[in-house]
């Protein structure tokens, strides 16, 4: 948690305390936008073209309620390797006549980029990818895919979450339709802070059926229905925004953009690369591309009894994750310091030693 948190939610506060109800004709009302534009600076999206949700289940969702699933061209296709609450969110839509076709991996770390590019075709609506895959760190082919979708007349929903802050992404460059990514993880912002970038030629014409009454062009009308959409990126939002989130996550998002997600990269190949090395000189399996370019900012490896080791490593006060079918997931970020990265791989091989993962119940583990 950056230190600036504690600031930031003290001005949350204080602002209620003086300000009340006031506060949202000060500055509250806009939030979701110009937090938002905190977030374009990182992905490379304009101003007026991001803004922000509570998690990207519900940013899916609202993308997903702009289309009409009963004609021929109704066909979702996605990797089986996305993270599950995309999945489930646009399996979901078969109610509303969607057809999910999902693309198996052969090795649970990658995709089949052919397999993937031929799934899409003219009864494709939209394609949601990962920019990096969750369980492995591998950085997926994005322009090839954005390419034969569009050459088809399909939409790609690029989801950000595991390359956003550690791996330079462009959204307006990769020409990507719909951007989402929470602040969880490389943005350091914290829970409740969730972003959703809409093409600008998209946002002009597209009707949210899942809104509320932020997307309305003039809400303090109180008008009845129907709704009169707002402008731009405005009308992909719901209701009543979630502000304290939205304070808290701003010093995450200031750090990232004054260090520069440049040399973020920079340090993290480096990072990476000599966790790849540790972990292979163990004799330890690594679950993420050996080529430093075609990984993000994470290792996966696999060691034995990997849960319990996980289990035991955070009680150690290292802080990482397990993912089942994976391994252990290490992330260092632009506040790791080399000593670090030896010393997690070194905590391992001594856990494994010493049997001290036996205390610890089989399962998952973050």
């Amino acid at each position: 948690m950056p230190r600036g948190v504690y600031d930031r939610l003290r001005e949350f506060a204080d602002v209620w305390a003086t300000r009340g109800i006031r506060a949202w004709a000060e500055g509250w009302w806009k939030m979701p936008g110009t937090v938002g534009d905190m977030v374009g600076g990182i992905i490379g999206a304009a101003p007026g073209q991001v803004v922000m949700h509570q998690n990207v289940s519900v940013c899916q969702s609202v993308i997903l309620s702009c289309f009409d699933f009963s004609g021929k061209r109704n066909k979702i296709v996605a990797a089986e390797l996305d993270f599950p609450t995309v999945l489930y969110v646009h399996q979901a839509q078969s109610r509303r006549g969607a057809r999910l076709e999902l693309v198996r991996s052969e090795d649970g770390m990658t995709i089949p980029m052919e397999r993937l590019l031929s799934a899409i075709d003219e009864q494709t609506l939209v394609v949601p990818i990962s920019h990096v895959l969750f369980r492995s760190g591998t950085i997926v082919d994005i322009p090839s895919i954005v390419k034969r979708a569009h050459g088809v007349g399909a939409l790609v929903i690029l989801d950000c979450y595991q390359s956003a802050g550690t791996v330079p992404v462009d959204v307006r460059a990769l020409d990507v339709d719909f951007a989402v990514g929470g602040s969880v993880k490389w943005l350091c912002g914290g829970p409740g802070t969730a972003y959703l970038y809409v093409k600008p030629e998209l946002a002009s014409r597209l009707e949210p059926m899942a809104t509320g009454w932020m997307a309305h062009e003039r809400p303090f009308d109180f008008e009845a229905p129907p709704i009169r959409y707002a402008e731009g990126a405005f009308r992909f939002l719901s209701g009543t925004p979630h502000i304290p989130a939205l304070y808290a996550a701003r010093s995450g998002y200031e750090i990232i953009n004054q260090v520069g997600v440049q040399r973020i990269r920079e340090k993290s190949m480096r990072q990476t690369s000599r966790l790849v090395e540790l972990a292979q000189a163990e004799g330890w399996r690594v679950n993420s591309p050996l080529k430093t370019e075609e990984r993000g900012g994470m290792v996966v490896v696999d060691v034995p009894h990997g849960s319990q080791v996980t289990k035991e490593l955070v009680a150690r006060e290292f802080l990482l994750d397990y993912r089942p079918g994976g391994g252990i997931r290490i992330s260092p970020h632009f506040y790791t310091e080399d000593a670090e990265v030896e010393a997690v791989v070194q905590e391992i091989r001594l856990i494994l030693e010493s049997g001290a993962y036996a205390r610890h119940e089989s399962g998952s583990a973050f």
